[in-house]
């Protein structure tokens, strides 16, 4: 397994209708490194967001799609997507504030 670092766990946020409406529960989604365990990313969460304690993790393994463009065809990369629970006494995360 690699030696990853909290900032590697953490790729970019999962904007969409349905986790914008699990904001008001305090659940976040985020797609995270493919070799990033639930621990790894239960303390990354904590570490990038200040005043954030983490519930629970549950994680995704999603497929990338099969493309085409004329003759050419290909696939997209598989993701590892993990959605993050919060503490009712938690902070919430700023980049998703005004959402």
């Amino acid at each position: 397994m690699a030696d990853l670092k909290y900032y590697d766990i953490i790729q970019k946020p999962v904007i969409t209708e349905a986790t914008m409406q699990e904001f008001a529960e305090k659940k976040y989604a985020f797609y995270v490194h493919p070799d990033a365990t639930k621990i790894q990313i239960r303390e990354a969460v904590e570490k990038m967001f200040d005043g954030t304690k983490v519930d629970w993790v549950n994680t995704i393994n999603v497929k990338g799609k099969m493309k085409r463009r004329g003759y050419t065809r290909g696939k997209t990369p598989d993701r590892k997507k993990a959605i993050v629970k919060l503490k009712a006494d938690s902070k919430e995360i700023e980049i998703f504030q005004g959402m």
